[in-house]
């Protein structure tokens, strides 16, 4: 504030000394106007004392102004640093008490601690004492005591936790079993398929005997052309007004069977109407095959298959595997794996595919060596089919599947080859599977009776009961399965039911 008073008056006197400045200046120009400048100047000065005086008023105002607001402002901020003196203090206090808490705390929890620790020494003291008197009372040393109740607490454990384990897999077993019974009677009630079960035609019906001669010709002729153009042999036996055609090749079998059909409907047999038939025959069975197989793939509702798949698929219509046909056998594993992907919210599109074309290379199992699965996996992967597709064709007869579409296809395949007529079996083969079931069951201990029933999708055992516990009976169910699986080989799946029965017999004389 001061220096703002300087300033001003700094100011007042610079312009009074201009103004006198001014007035010498004039009165050195002219004396006349001296009188009349001075007189103004007086003024003038008079003014500026009175400015000055009223600036310093208000400087003064303003300097006690200021000064009162930092007088006010001190006294707020003393008695706030009092305030947090006072809070400083007591939580001083606080800090003090509790310290004094914690310490007389921290001698009660040592006291207590020694006091544990003197009682832990006198039970183990207690404990070797009693550990003593039960050698002495058992006669037996401690080492040998433990291991005889660590045998028998391993022994009880083993009882409960087989307890369990059968508790728990029994539940398991009945949420996964009513599930996966839902699912697949579901699919299989949705597809009304006929029994795929049929007979391969080898023999061609001749109107009679004397068409045997004919077909011979002479010197064997016309039977060595035949067989020389559709690459089958022709048995002409004592059957009446029937000759066999034989071929490993369905193929070759069906032209051959065409032509000679032909031929015989005709009546003109000899070398070049054979050549001729032969080659007509050929051509219906390629465009047999391709319609078959167009037919398929329109069934099941795949689309953007290489021909060359359409008409490999189309040769599995000429093509039985146990008497059941392949490509209706294809088919309706299509369908069936559809509905079970349907279900379970799986990929549909992959798994009808992967169904459809599962037994692919049963058509050139002929042609190529290995299994049909790897074959079919090959060739559709050599015409551009999806990793997913040839991953269900590949792992259908598998153990471990990598995708549940392939799991799935796995288990549609199984079932449409476990229906009722869909394989033929020899009745030795049969009599030999029951009997192979029969003896892994009667190869456990405590055995006493064995059966193998519906058709070996059963086997019933009878344990003694004496033996043989609730506990062990069901763990002798799961070796049993395990043994099945590891050293039989059987279509779909075969239920093992372990029965413990136990009596109690009195007769009242």
């Amino acid at each position: 504030m001061e220096i703002a008073i300087a300033a001003i008056l700094a100011v007042l006197i610079g312009l009074v000394l201009g103004v006198i400045g001014v007035v010498v200046g004039k009165r050195i120009a002219g004396g006349r106007r001296q009188t009349a400048a001075k007189s103004e100047a007086e003024k003038i000065l008079e003014d500026a004392g009175e400015q000055r005086r009223a600036l310093v008023i208000e400087a003064k105002e303003e300097a006690i102004k200021v000064r009162g607001e930092a007088e006010s402002e001190l006294r707020e901020r003393r008695s706030e640093i009092q305030r947090t003196e006072r809070r400083m203090s007591n939580r001083e206090e606080n800090v003090e008490r509790r310290a004094n808490n914690l310490e007389r705390r921290e001698k009660t929890l040592t006291i207590k601690e020694k006091e544990a620790e003197q009682a832990e020494h006198t039970l183990e003291e207690l404990r070797q004492s009693e550990l003593r008197r039960l050698e002495e009372v058992a006669n037996l040393p401690m080492p040998e005591a433990k291991d005889i109740l660590m045998r028998r607490a391993e022994d009880d454990i083993k009882h409960e936790l087989a307890v369990q384990y059968r508790n728990i897999e029994e539940q398991a077993k009945e949420e996964a079993n009513d599930k996966a019974r839902s699912i697949l009677a579901l699919a299989i009630h949705r597809l009304a398929a006929d029994v795929v079960s049929d007979v391969t035609l080898t023999s061609v019906p001749l109107p009679n005997d004397d068409m045997k001669g004919r077909l011979i010709g002479r010197e064997g002729r016309n039977i060595r052309a035949i067989e020389k153009y559709t690459g089958v042999d022709m048995i002409i036996d004592d059957t009446p007004e029937a000759v066999t055609l034989s071929c490993f090749d369905p193929i070759r079998r069906e032209v051959a069977r065409l032509a000679v059909t032909t031929l015989v409907a005709d009546g003109r047999i000899h070398p070049a109407r054979i050549e001729e038939m032969v080659a007509k025959a050929e051509k219906e069975v390629a465009d047999s095959v391709w319609k078959c197989g167009e037919a398929a793939v329109f069934d099941v509702g795949v689309r953007g298959l290489n021909p060359d798949i359409i008409r490999l698929l189309g040769r599995l219509k000429y093509r039985y595997s146990y008497g059941e046909n392949v490509l209706q056998h294809s088919i309706e594993v299509a369908h069936l794996s559809g509905m079970i992907a349907s279900e379970i919210g799986a990929n549909v599109k992959t798994a009808k595919a992967g169904g459809l074309l599962h037994d692919l290379g049963k058509a050139l199992t002929h042609e190529v060596e290995g299994p049909h699965a790897e074959i079919g996996a090959d060739i559709a992967q050599r015409h551009s089919i999806s990793k997913a597709i040839c991953a269900c064709i590949a792992e259908h007869h598998n153990d471990d599947m990598s995708s549940t579409e392939a799991f799935i296809v796995a288990a549609a395949d199984a079932i449409s080859a476990a229906r009722p007529g869909s394989r033929r079996d020899t009745v030795e083969n049969y009599i030999k599977r029951l009997e192979a079931l029969e003896e892994v069951g009667r190869g456990f201990e405590g055995v006493e009776k064995c059966f193998a029933i519906q058709a070996g999708r059963e086997v019933r055992i009878m344990v003694q009961p004496q033996a043989v516990d609730d506990a062990t009976a069901s763990k002798m169910a799961r070796d049993v399965v395990k043994k099945i699986e590891e050293t039989l080989v059987y279509p779909g799946q075969i239920k093992v039911t372990v029965i413990r029965e136990s009596r109690s017999v009195e007769y009242a004389r």
